[in-house]
C-alpha cells in the first residue's frame, strides 16, 4: 500500500514480542495491549481521546519501546497530543495526512451491532474525521458499556457552534433534544478544541439511525456522538480480567 502522508515508509512486518503477564500480572492492561497488537513499523496510527484512549496510548508507547517500532501518530485532541508528547511518541499533524492505517479509540457505550455512543471527552468531530480516513478502526470499552440499546446508561453529546447558541438549542429542544450545556469542573462552559460547545441530552425513543440522520441536517450542529459504522473491532475489558473481541461481520 502506498503511504499517503509526507513520511513514506514500508511496513516492517515483525511479530510483536509476547507480554510477560507473570512478571507483573496486575500491571498488564490486557485490553489496551490487545488493541495495539496489530501495530507494526511503518504504520500511521490514529490516537483517540479520553480515559480509555489514554490506556491505549500508554500500551502503544510500551510496544514502541519494547519492539522498537518505527511509527507515526496523529492525535484527535490537544489532550491526546500532550500525553503522546509526554511519552515521546512521534506525532504527525493531521492536516498533512490523507489516510491512517489504524485508529484506536474508546467508546462510552456500544451495542451488539457495534454501534457506539461517543463524545464524553469532547473531541467527537476530530475523532470522527480520523476514523473516516482510517483503513481499520479499533475501539475499547468496559464490559459494562455493552448494552442492548444505545442510551441505556449514557447521554448523547451534540456539538454546536456558539454563534446563535440560544436559537440552535431552541430548535433542538423542539425536536426532543433538550439537554444541558456542558461545563468544565471550574464552572466554565466547556469549549472543544474546534471552538464548539456541547449539549448533553437523553436519546429519544426512536431508531438510532433516524436520530443520527436528523441531527446531521440541523443547521448549527457540528457533530454528535452517534457512531453507526465506524467500528471494525471492539475489545471489551471484562470484569474477570479477560478480553472479549467483537468484530463487524464482513460485507457480502
Amino acid at each position: 500500500m502506498v503511504r499517503l502522508y509526507v513520511w513514506h515508509r514500508e511496513y516492517a512486518l515483525i511479530e510483536p514480542k509476547p507480554i510477560d503477564s507473570n512478571a507483573h500480572p496486575n500491571l498488564i492492561d490486557r485490553v489496551a495491549h490487545a488493541a495495539v497488537a496489530e501495530v507494526v513499523s511503518g504504520m500511521l496510527i490514529g490516537l483517540g481521546t479520553g480515559r480509555a484512549s489514554n490506556r491505549v496510548i500508554k500500551a502503544l508507547a510500551e510496544r514502541v519501546a519494547r519492539d522498537r517500532l518505527d511509527i507515526d501518530c496523529v492525535c484527535t485532541s490537544s489532550a491526546t497530543e500532550a500525553l503522546a508528547h509526554e511519552l515521546a511518541m512521534p506525532i504527525v499533524q493531521f492536516n498533512e495526512v490523507e489516510q491512517v492505517d489504524i485508529l484506536i479509540d474508546g467508546a462510552h457505550e456500544v451495542d451488539h451491532e457495534l454501534r457506539m455512543l461517543k463524545g464524553h471527552s469532547g473531541a467527537v468531530t476530530r475523532q470522527r474525521l480520523v476514523a473516516e480516513v482510517a483503513a481499520r478502526r479499533i475501539y475499547i470499552a468496559g464490559q459494562d458499556k455493552l448494552v442492548e440499546k444505545l442510551g441505556t446508561n449514557s447521554l448523547l453529546a451534540i456539538t454546536i457552534i456558539p454563534f446563535g447558541m440560544a436559537s440552535i438549542r431552541a430548535r433542538l429542544r423542539d425536536m426532543g433534544y433538550g439537554g444541558v450545556l456542558r461545563h468544565s469542573l471550574d464552572g466554565e462552559v466547556f469549549v472543544t478544541d474546534g471552538g464548539g460547545v456541547i449539549l448533553d441530552t437523553r436519546l429519544p425513543d426512536r431508531a438510532i439511525e433516524e436520530i443520527a440522520e436528523e441531527l446531521d441536517h440541523v443547521t448549527g450542529v457540528v457533530d454528535h456522538g452517534i457512531f453507526l459504522n465506524e467500528a471494525d473491532t471492539i475489545f471489551l475489558d471484562c470484569k474477570d480480567g479477560s478480553v472479549k473481541r467483537l468484530d463487524r461481520a464482513a460485507s457480502t
